[in-house]
């Protein structure tokens, strides 16, 4: 059975960063006007070139390759957070404090899923709740510290607080 043309390494090694790049460039130069206002053929004679030439060096057209799957899926990610952060922050009338809670929850979904979508969760999880490696080590060392940081914090907080009160009454 014949491969579908979208998978096929013509398309994607030689077709698709060509016209990324050249889309790219003629999109540029007619925003800045850099060559002048209305010249439409000359910015897409240049958006040629630069797309022909990155496909003529195979170093340059691998990394334009190999980036595009890192843009794509974090396009997606901050499509979903935009997504969960309008629904959030949107024309509600809800409390501070209960949006920020919200927003929160929402973004420790979302590293959780991606997490669990790229096999990290697996990993990570052996690594901090095995008993055979340094991470259960690192994870009790690492609330430790949050928690004494989050005393000490208290304790400022806690003594700005009465020093203030104390020396407005007297």
């Amino acid at each position: 059975m014949a491969e579908p043309i979208f998978v096929a390494p013509f398309f994607t090694e030689y077709i698709l960063p060509f016209v990324l790049v050249f889309t790219l460039v003629f999109a540029i130069l007619q925003k800045t006007e850099l060559l002048g206002t209305g010249k439409k053929q000359n910015d897409a004679i240049i958006g040629l070139v630069i797309g022909l030439i990155l496909i003529a060096f195979p170093f340059a057209r691998s990394i334009v390759v190999g980036i595009m799957p890192f843009l794509a899926i974090s396009i997606a990610i901050l499509l979903v957070f935009m997504i969960g952060y309008g629904f959030v922050y949107g024309n509600g009338t809800m409390e501070r404090r209960v949006k920020i809670v919200l927003m929160v929850i929402f973004a420790a979904a979302l590293i959780s899923v991606l997490l669990y979508l790229t096999g990290a969760w697996n990993y990570l999880y052996g690594f901090l709740f095995s008993g055979e490696s340094t991470g259960s080590a690192v994870l009790i060392n690492g609330i430790l510290v949050i928690l004494i940081a989050g005393a000490i914090i208290a304790v400022l907080k806690g003594k700005g607080d009465n020093s203030s009160s104390l020396s407005s009454k007297g």
